[in-house]
């Protein structure tokens, strides 16, 4: 049942990514569908049109798996010798430097939310 739970919510959060596409092919507006997607599905969440227990379960089985998509551009990296090269290692160095800042800017982020969140229901 759980896993039928954890299908559905996923199918729910594409409908999103699939009106974001929609709303890309409308508008030129400069960022990926996806990305336009996930913004309406915050705003629909913001505005309570979603409730968070629509999509939790899915959102973090997601969130779990997420090492999956990333494997193949890891594979894939092998077959390119020059990133053994100097400039292969300043693009490591540089690769790892905007990891850093996105996981430090997440966190902070996630933070302040989190606390966020305490103060409103205290």
């Amino acid at each position: 049942m759980k896993i039928m739970t954890i299908i559905v919510q996923i199918l729910f959060i594409h409908v999103f990514l699939f009106l974001g596409s929609m709303v890309k092919a409308v508008f030129p507006v400069p960022i990926p569908a996806s990305m336009v997607g996930l913004l309406l599905l915050l705003a629909a969440l913001l505005l309570k049109i979603v409730k968070l227990e629509w999509i939790e379960q899915g959102g973090n089985w997601l969130l779990a798996e997420l090492l999956l998509f990333f494997i193949p551009s890891a594979v894939g990296i092998v077959n390119y010798d020059e990133l053994f090269s100097w400039q292969g290692i300043e693009s490591v160095l540089l690769v790892g430097l905007s990891t850093f800042i996105v996981i430090s800017s997440t966190a902070f982020i996630a933070e302040k939310v989190n606390n966020w969140k305490v103060r409103e229901h205290e």
